[in-house]
């Protein structure tokens, strides 16, 4: 017999936000619905090129599967690097970056100052 308990039940026990570029993942390990057993989901979130809200997409990763996953990914990830692009620097995207503060990255994002601003660029 399924279980009715609604999926919003389902407790998030752990989160981890990785932001990569334009694009933010989401790694989530989720409880079942009766708590006995974890999963993890894998959300990948971008800005839609309308701008009105968020495309997502996501995968649902199982207790089962998690080596040969784990196993086929490092495989994939070392034969972009090894094979296919050897001479990439892909450490460069670890280095600190410096601090530059855009309307979007900054967690205080305030619509009425930007129009403003937006306003006194515009008058003479």
């Amino acid at each position: 017999m399924e279980d009715s308990t609604p999926r919003q039940n389902r407790e998030e026990v752990f989160s981890k936000r990785v932001k990569a570029g334009k694009r933010t993942y989401f790694i989530d390990v989720k409880s079942t619905n009766k708590g006995e057993d974890f999963f993890i989901a894998i959300t990948e979130s971008k800005k839609r090129f309308d701008g009105f809200g968020y495309e997502k997409h996501k995968i649902f990763l199982y207790k089962e599967d998690f080596n040969k996953f784990t196993t086929g990914l490092t495989e994939a990830i070392d034969h972009v690097k090894t094979q296919l692009m050897p001479e990439y620097d892909f450490d460069m995207y670890n280095r600190e970056q410096p601090a530059i503060e855009t309307a979007e990255a900054s967690d205080e994002f305030d619509i009425d100052k930007e129009l403003s601003n937006l306003k006194n660029d515009f008058e003479y």
